[in-house]
């Protein structure tokens, strides 16, 4: 796996974790769906995401 894979990863279960605490708990866990569509809409304009260093620091490497 590489570090773009693994932010794809990462934000796929925090859009689907929030969906359900919003479901089972409070609507305001959308919000956290909200901030994941936006900091993918970022990254890809800017090609970098807060992510992507935790994901280098795990020891993924960049696609080539």
């Amino acid at each position: 796996m590489n570090v773009e894979r693994g932010v794809r990863l990462i934000a796929g279960v925090m859009v689907l974790l929030s969906l359900v605490f919003a479901y089972y708990f409070s609507l305001n866990w959308l919000w956290l769906t909200a901030f994941v569509g936006l900091n993918l809409l970022q990254s890809a304009f800017t090609n970098w995401c807060p992510g992507m260093k935790f994901l280098r620091m795990m020891g993924l490497k960049d696609a080539s």
